[in-house]
């Protein structure tokens, strides 16, 4: 069992069981940079207050630096019975460097030390959703400009609805995902604030510069209330939050992909690289990867739950339950960082099929609204309107015929308003032309919309 230089309070060790039950290196070393950076940000704050000397505050820093460098090379061992990555690093740098390493823990505690650390790990990592979704959004741009003369079956409740571009089909998502990286930089705000120099819990007697120790972290400011500050983990829960949404978005367009791939659709054909086969039938190309971003959703929203569910009773301050904050917080991250980039990739590589495109506006009477419209633009009420068009498509069901084969000697059967110029007014691609209200599907309007989102991805700030 390793010696806990920092107890003096027990006679006895740990039960082994207890020790191994407890230790969460196994966790949160991935932490070392953020408590590498913490600590030499303190240090020097130390020696700028007097509280180290300059020589001791060199010392540390550069046992840090050195111990950082082992930890990247692999040859550094963390120690499971010095329970987490503060007591592994501040054990290590103490028998480097000698006494300067045991003033280091002066006006802080561990409390204040792994809010700090969970900080700045959240913020560099939403920073890196921040680019992956950026990333993902221009995947969908890039797909959207080849694709706005390619006309779908928009559909409600899973039934062919209206035809739409499918270029505007796909920057539906580049708008979900723009309303993520907007949840992510406002989740940034609250993230961006140091708790270094609370303590345990009511601040420290000695004459501390938190300012300092803030700047130097790239935070904005210091925690105004000592306890709040190594009590709170808003910030944890509305990163796995803001995460869970972006899930939610990429859950969403990943059952689409699944279902415009499904042979019975056919709409897109998915690359090698992103798809299985089968064990058993050799004929089959699964989109593995568009099924399990749909089902890691799940795994984000457990951890949301479980987050929520830690935190709920929890008095103030500091409780050993919030060890727990960290796995949900960084397998979320991960979770979500791998998904944007794979399926950038799965968009990038995706090719739509035009031609079957074309083959399923024929089914489904994709342009009976345009039927009841082109009445309505004669003076036929459009309740009217409604019911003549729902008698003509009854009729063409009983018939097995679809919107294309009438005659205007049938539509005139049915209102005298019908004149030859309805079969033009009727094409997918003049239905689709004529929604020209802002956001609408007229193609001229998508290809703004699509320059507008060009530009919108330029101005994303690092």
């Amino acid at each position: 069992m390793a010696d806990k230089p920092w107890s003096g309070r027990f006679a006895e060790g740990l039960d082994p069981t207890v020790e191994a039950f407890t230790e969460s290196v196994s966790i949160d070393g991935r932490l070392y940079a953020e408590d590498i950076a913490g600590s030499i940000a303190h240090a020097r704050m130390l020696a700028r207050v007097g509280l180290l000397t300059a020589d001791e505050a060199e010392a540390v820093v550069a046992g840090l630096r050195a111990i950082r460098t082992d930890i990247e090379n692999g040859t550094f061992r963390f120690d499971p019975a010095l329970e987490d990555v503060h007591m592994n690093i501040e054990v290590e740098l103490t028998r480097r460097i000698g006494e300067p390493g045991k003033k280091l823990h002066t006006a802080r505690s561990r409390n204040d030390q792994v809010a700090t650390d969970l900080r700045l790990y959240v913020r560099q990592a939403l920073d890196g959703v921040r680019h992956d979704l950026a990333e993902l959004m221009r995947a969908l741009v890039d797909k959207a400009s080849q694709e706005v003369d390619t006309i779908v079956p928009g559909m409600t409740h899973l039934q062919f609805a209206q035809p739409v571009s499918f270029a505007h089909h796909l920057l539906a998502y580049f708008e979900m995902f723009a309303r993520d990286e907007e949840r992510v930089r406002d989740a940034l705000v609250r993230v961006n604030i140091s708790p270094l120099g609370a303590a345990a819990l009511a601040g420290t007697p000695f004459p501390i510069d938190r300012g300092m120790t803030a700047e130097a972290l790239g935070f904005s400011a210091p925690a105004r209330n000592s306890m709040d500050a190594v009590a709170d983990r808003d910030f944890a829960v509305e990163a796995v939050f803001v995460l869970s949404l972006t899930m939610q978005h990429l859950s969403r367009l990943a059952e689409e992909i699944i279902i415009w791939n499904a042979p019975f659709y056919g709409l897109v054909e998915l690359p090698d690289a992103y798809t299985t086969g089968s064990s058993i039938m050799p004929q089959k190309k699964n989109p593995d990867v568009a099924e399990l971003i749909r089902g890691k959703v799940g795994r984000v929203y457990g951890h949301l739950f479980g987050l929520l569910t830690m935190l709920k009773a929890l008095p103030l301050t500091y409780n050993r339950d919030m060890q727990e904050d960290k796995l949900p917080v960084m397998d979320s991250l991960d979770t979500a960082r791998a998904c944007l980039t794979l399926m950038a990739g799965l968009v990038r590589g995706m090719r739509v099929k035009s031609d079957v495109a074309r083959q399923a506006l024929q089914k489904g009477f994709i342009t009976a609204t345009d039927i009841a419209d082109y009445l309505a633009g004669k003076g036929v009420a459009f309740r009217d309107a409604h019911r003549i068009t729902g008698e003509i498509v009854a009729m063409l069901v009983r018939q097995n015929r679809t919107i294309a084969d009438l005659t205007l000697t049938e539509l005139t059967g049915f209102s005298t308003a019908f004149a030859e110029d309805v079969f033009a007014f009727i094409t997918p691609e003049a239905s689709v032309d004529r929604r020209l209200s802002y956001g609408g599907t007229a193609r001229p309007g998508v290809r703004a919309a699509i320059a507008e989102a060009r530009q919108r991805l330029e101005g994303l700030t690092p």
